[in-house]
């Protein structure tokens, strides 16, 4: 989607700062709190970043013909494990990146945004500022780059009080996350967008309030994500992947084996989540899931809204859950008119309770298959997470064990979540022919990036055979193999900078 200038490291600012919080509850008013330090950090930026904000207000010069009052960086991120699990209450495993989306903002005397993009190939945007209040995504099929913004933008303007906005806003961004990747190029622009328009009207949330705000937002664009895109965006941490647990949103570090490594590698087939219902659809089959299950087993099936609430209700662990799931659900599909006399309600009434407004009734929905995969996924992140803060453990065994729940995970996406691709398939094979410990895709799924685990001493000679076996036959013209195959580690979230 966006340029590669280079890439970053920072280090936090030695300047002490207040972050404040806007009241989000009716007990708050809309007040403003102190958010104890926990907003998102002014940062001064390692040398190669500078370089590339250096690059980047050199152009918001030459177009805007005024100077850019501050910055802003949002990261990618890639899922170690836990796909398709965050909007069905359960945690996840993820790792914000290196790759990011930049912008450069200033204010305006001009009643407008006027949002540009440092590659070319993007036309320029401009809109009525106060009008985004009332935007609306039109249309079917993918998303302009620029309803990403504005997503972020709407949400923003949501909370922040009147009288805080600026007059109009002038946006530069620039970024290197391959678009369609897997590696949140989306949700890292809506809560780019956001964190700008909340920082130029001097309103500043906490970092859990934030990642909130933009999982909502992005919202506008169709999907119906659950929220760990954005957390991870907010609460990366270099050094450190991320347990991120939902309801209420929290983070707890998670301790990577220190010899292993994780490589990225692009199937060169690139999806866009917004641009069909099949996501959508993937979380309507797990609502529905969960409301047949309640109502099985006696519950109020119209208070459950995703797995996690019906395996609460019910009081079993998630290895129990999967064999309720199996005795409660069959393996064929389900047809919109059988679901809804299980629930004993009409098709109006199911429509809103199961998020398939925009399914046809003649839509078969296969119900057993997705929540055995969410059950099984959710085990499998707390084992993940087990294994890699076992203080006794041999290393070679954790890595081992690591690289078994990602390959068993991507069987289970391809399988039973069926949201794969052959390209995503033939790599995540290639990989492990090629020395792999374990390999998954990564992402929504449908094409985009595979992760593979591999260990230090390896990693070199792996890429090598990797590249050799999948990249050398197939084309990749327009894009450097740096950019399709390569190593990340954990980095830091969301940050402003300052001129």
């Amino acid at each position: 989607m966006f340029p590669t200038l280079s890439s970053f490291k920072a280090t936090e600012m030695t300047a002490n700062w207040i972050s404040l919080r806007l009241g989000m509850s009716k007990g708050t008013n809309g007040k403003a709190e102190i958010a104890n330090g926990n907003g998102v950090p002014i940062l001064k930026a390692h040398p190669d970043l500078q370089a590339r904000l250096t690059t980047l207000a050199d152009d918001f010069k030459s177009r805007f013909q005024e100077e850019p009052e501050f910055f802003v960086r949002v990261p990618g991120r890639v899922n170690l494990i836990g796909e398709h699990v965050d909007y069905c209450g359960y945690s996840v495993c993820p790792m914000a990146i290196e790759q990011d989306i930049l912008l450069a903002v200033a204010s305006s005397k001009e009643a407008n945004l006027r949002l540009i993009n440092f590659d070319p190939k993007y036309p320029d945007f401009q809109w009525d500022f106060r009008a985004v209040r009332q935007w609306t995504k039109t249309g079917n099929g993918a998303p302009l780059w620029h309803e990403y913004f504005l997503c972020g933008v709407k949400g923003a303007m949501e909370v922040i009080p009147e009288g805080h906005l600026p007059t109009g806003v002038l946006v530069n961004l620039s970024g290197n996350i391959p678009p369609g990747s897997g590696l949140s190029s989306s949700s890292a622009l809506v809560s780019a967008a956001a964190l700008a328009t909340m920082h130029i009207s001097k309103c500043q949330l906490s970092k859990e309030s934030m990642a909130n705000l933009t999982a909502k937002a992005e919202r506008y664009i169709g999907t119906e994500g659950g929220g760990m895109d954005q957390a991870i965006a907010f609460l990366g941490k270099q050094g450190s992947a991320k347990l991120i647990e939902f309801n209420p949103l929290r983070a707890t570090d998670v301790t990577l084996p220190e010899s292993a490594v994780f490589v990225i590698a692009h199937s060169l087939a690139s999806h866009n989540k917004a641009s069909t219902d099949d996501y959508n659809l993937r979380v309507a089959e797990c609502r529905m899931a969960a409301q047949v299950i309640a109502k099985k087993r006696s519950c109020q099936w119209e208070y459950v809204k995703k797995l996690s609430d019906v395996q609460k209700q019910i009081g079993k662990n998630l290895e129990e859950m999967s064999a309720v799931a199996m005795e409660e659900l069959h393996e064929e599909p389900y047809t919109f008119e059988e679901i809804c006399n299980i629930l004993e309600t009409t098709q109006e009434h199911m429509k809103t309770a199961s998020l398939t407004t925009t399914f046809s009734t003649s839509q078969n929905f296969k119900l057993q298959q997705r929540a055995l995969h969410v059950f099984q996924e959710a085990a499998r992140v707390q084992v993940f997470r087990d294994t890699c803060e076992e203080k006794k453990g041999n290393e070679t065994e954790k890595l081992r064990c690591l690289g078994s729940l990602m390959s068993k995970s991507h069987a289970s996406l391809r399988q039973l979540y069926e949201c794969s691709h052959p390209n995503v398939d033939a790599l995540v094979d290639d990989a492990v022919s090629c020395g792999a410990l374990g390999a998954r895709l990564t992402g929504a799924g449908w094409g985009g990036c595979v992760v593979a685990i591999t260990t230090e001493d390896k990693a070199r000679e792996f890429m090598e055979a990797l590249e050799n076996k999948f990249y050398k036959h197939r084309k990749h013209e327009n894009t450097e193999i740096k950019d399709l195959l390569f190593v990340t580690q954990p980095n830091q979230g969301a940050a402003i900078y300052t001129v």
